[in-house]
């Protein structure tokens, strides 16, 4: 007869590959939905945007740097530096980096209207994935992760309505800058709007689900909380 006091223990995971995960697919995520024609990610419009208008610099570039001025942000925010946030730029420069691998061979996958449908279903579900892995990895994060995140804790207001409220302003950006620019506006679409729209609410939906399945740790703690379990 089973103890009726034994609690269920969920798997280990650890943080460390849990980041290395999250910014792997997040980074396919974003440029698969540039591809798909839907337009571009919110956290990645406005990098987008200064590309299109200053090319001197590759979208990756243009990414690190406006992740810069999210960290800084935070920094001004919290009234001190936080040295955290340093290692988030970090793992950010990787994350640009990967963006411009991404874009060197995206342009093999097949265009047909179909497959442009399923590249935004997958892209919207893997960056939704990603964002909800950063969430809990307990390690320094992308700086378009961190930032929503951050502000929640700051002024005490939900994850969600964050995260919503932070795309859509970044969306009225780039399409400002690129309309005011160029003269029409660019990267955005209706699957750009569809994401920034209800991608809070679906992180976290996938962020309850993970917490129910799964335990996060970093290193040591990793290594005690596998001790505790034998």
């Amino acid at each position: 007869m089973e103890n009726s006091n034994s609690v269920k223990r969920l798997p280990l995971f650890p943080g460390e590959l849990t980041l290395v995960i999250a910014v792997a697919i997040n980074s396919f995520g974003v440029v698969l939905m540039l591809y798909s024609g839907s337009g571009i990610s919110a956290i990645s419009s406005v990098p987008y945007a200064f590309s299109e208008v200053l090319p001197f610099f590759t979208l990756g570039t243009w990414t690190y740097l406006f992740q810069a001025a999210l960290v800084f942000s935070l920094m001004v925010l919290r009234r001190k530096f936080v040295i955290s946030y340093l290692f988030s730029f970090v793992v950010g420069f990787v994350f640009g980096e990967l963006l411009d691998v991404h874009e060197l061979w995206i342009n093999h996958l097949p265009t047909a209207i179909g497959w442009r449908v399923a590249y935004f279903i997958v892209s919207y579900l893997l960056i939704s994935l990603g964002i909800a892995l950063s969430n809990r990895c307990g390690l320094p994060i992308v700086p378009t992760d961190l930032f929503p995140r951050e502000l929640s804790q700051i002024t005490g207001i939900g994850y969600p309505r964050i995260k919503i409220s932070f795309d859509a302003i970044c969306l009225v950006v780039t399409a400002a800058m690129t309309f005011l620019c160029l003269g029409h506006v660019l990267g955005l679409g209706i699957g750009t709007v569809l994401a920034a729209l209800t991608m809070g609410k679906t992180i976290g939906i996938i962020g309850t689900w993970l917490d129910g399945h799964f335990t996060f740790a970093v290193g040591l703690r990793l290594h005690k909380a596998g001790q505790a379990a034998k």
